[in-house]
């Protein structure tokens, strides 16, 4: 009975397929999760910079806006340290 249950899973996990997971993009701050009747996000869309840029896409839809958990923050140049520029001398 065990062998029969052991395969019965095995053979379960062999036909379900990978599932699809929902990336956030980790460059903007902010994204919008919009419903299509269910409960459960239908997709998310993380191209806002702003709560208000968010908001006013989501106007009259089925979606909310929300901080993005994956930001990053704002790239900036590493300073590169020990070089000293020389003033030139006349």
């Amino acid at each position: 009975m065990r062998l029969k249950l052991t395969m019965l899973a095995a053979i379960g996990v062999g036909i379900a397929g990978p599932a699809a997971a929902q990336m956030y993009d980790p460059n903007y701050p902010v994204c919008m999760e919009v419903y299509g009747g269910r409960l459960t996000p239908e997709y998310i869309d993380c191209s806002f910079t702003s709560l208000p840029q968010c908001q006013a896409t989501a106007s009259g839809r089925s979606a909310t806006c929300s901080v993005n958990p994956f930001y990053k923050g704002p790239r900036t140049q590493p300073r590169e340290r020990g070089k000293r520029h020389r003033q030139p001398t006349n």
